[in-house]
């Protein structure tokens, strides 16, 4: 806890943004910081809740109390000791992360929960800038070798684990640079690749070796990592998207999301790439898919200078506020609005894609039709069309956020033989993350499906130990 009596004398007070007209010049991270007494006045309003259900909310169950306390008595170092017992990229997850431990803070029962995410990134970038975060290189090498096939959060935080246990570690990656998603899925303005460079940078002191334009079942032979290696890891994420189906799909200016948001973060690193640009500079942009991924690419287009940017979604409008007594302390459904969406944009819910419509082979708008939902006796909710409710919006760029639905399987999965789950992830149990091939395992999304960075990194760190405990008997790595 904090200050005894300090969420009765302290208001919650969260990040602020820079002006919009501001922050739309740029691809730069726009968020201003609290500064240390106003970060350590925030975690004086961690209470003493007696059962910190921020723990389990969180998926790396971060130790908040501790950490928030230590803030709150000026302990910065000993707090990012503590953040980093559960956590290897707490900056990262201190500005994507979605915060599901302040939807448990017991003070969220008053919709004022302890700001944990902003303390969090507080504790981190003050340890960058002290100097405080440094390379822990193993006292002892075990003489195994494991490689890693992907750097995304799961890889690069089960890569970093295992090389930290004395085991070899070399990490594949099939793009010119490394980060996975991290780097090339997340906007620039959103957290900057800077972050992800330092990070590897601490893992290369570390021991871990990396090898970008790597692609195993492509340009590297799957034989030669089984070969050469005790033990093969899979951490390539969920990278199948969920297409279209309809009629009029193949028009120019129809295109997927990440290679829309990839592209842009090629551009920003300065990195040549060979398709043809995607850009929203002048359109019309329309973005099919509520989530997040489609909130980067309003926020992305948004940054080129387009015309208008309007974001679907087939499911109903989420209530403003959830029902507390219903829902707390778990994740509830309720609307949610990014930053991105305050830059500009229409949304509309409960509408479904019947056809693209085109002129001269390319898109000119959606032909869409209003939706309904309703719950069955078995409790499915189900989804009709409203009669005579179809309708045309314009659009000269299409970009579909429907979320992945599988890793790819094409290449290494196929190679391996390993089995996979009904819903095509690679099958494994999050107690061992062991592969129907013996020294095969896996982690993060390839595992278990689309979900969030923080979700990844957990998935990394136990793995890693399931690893260790795999190849050495015994393991002293936390899960």
């Amino acid at each position: 806890m904090g200050k005894a009596t300090g969420f009765l004398e302290v208001d919650r007070k969260d990040r602020e943004y820079k002006p919009v007209e501001e922050r739309l010049k740029h691809y730069e991270e726009f968020i201003l910081p609290l500064g240390d007494a106003g970060t350590r006045d925030q975690a004086s309003r961690c209470m003493d809740c007696g059962i910190p259900y921020c723990h389990t909310g969180c998926p790396v169950n971060n130790i908040i109390p501790e950490w928030n306390d230590l803030v709150y008595n000026d302990r910065w170092q000993e707090a990012l000791h503590v953040l980093h017992s559960t956590n290897n990229f707490p900056e990262f997850t201190g500005r994507i992360c979605p915060a599901p431990c302040e939807e448990s803070c017991t003070l969220n029962i008053d919709d004022a929960p302890v700001t944990i995410k902003t303390i969090e990134c507080a504790i981190v970038d003050k340890g960058w800038e002290e100097g405080w975060v440094k390379p822990q290189i193993p006292k002892h090498k075990t003489g195994k070798r494991v490689a890693v096939v992907g750097s995304g959060p799961a890889g690069l935080a089960c890569a970093q684990q295992l090389a930290r246990a004395g085991h070899r570690v070399v990490v594949f990656e099939k793009n010119r640079r490394i980060g996975g998603l991290l780097r090339y899925g997340i906007p620039e303005f959103k957290m900057s690749a800077q972050l992800v460079d330092r990070r590897v940078a601490q893992m290369q002191a570390e021991g871990v070796r990396f090898r970008p334009n790597s692609h195993v079942g492509v340009n590297v032979p799957t034989q030669q990592l089984m070969e050469g290696y005790d033990v093969v890891v899979l951490a390539g994420g969920s990278e199948v998207p969920r297409d279209l189906e309809v009629p009029g799909r193949e028009l120019q200016g129809v295109h997927f999301a990440m290679d829309f948001l990839t592209q842009q973060n090629r551009r920003v690193g300065g990195e040549a790439f060979s398709e043809r640009d995607i850009l929203a500079t002048g359109k019309n942009v329309l973005v099919v898919g509520g989530g997040d991924t489609g909130s980067d690419c309003v926020g992305t287009s948004n940054r080129h200078g387009a015309a208008s940017v309007t974001q679907l979604e087939i499911m109903p409008q989420p209530p403003e506020k959830e029902d507390k007594k219903l829902t707390w302390p778990n994740w509830p459904l309720k609307l949610r609005t990014s930053s991105s969406h305050i830059e500009g944009c229409e949304r509309d819910w409960s509408v479904a894609t019947k056809s693209v419509a085109g002129k001269d082979g390319r898109v000119t708008g959606l032909n869409m039709v209003r939706t309904e939902w309703t719950q069955g006796n078995d409790g499915r909710w189900k989804m009709s069309e409203v009669e005579d409710s179809e309708f045309v919006i314009n659009a000269d760029l299409v970009l579909l956020a429907m979320g992945f639905i599988h890793p790819v399987h094409n290449g290494l999965v196929k190679d391996l033989g390993v089995e996979l789950d009904n819903r095509g992830n690679v099958a494994a149990t999050e107690i061992d993350y062991q592969t129907t091939v013996e020294n095969v395992f896996v982690c993060g999304d390839s595992r278990r499906g689309q979900s969030l960075v923080v979700w990844a990194i957990r998935e990394g760190r136990q793995a890693a130990r399931a690893v260790d405990e795999y190849l050495m008997g015994h393991s002293v790595l936390p899960r």
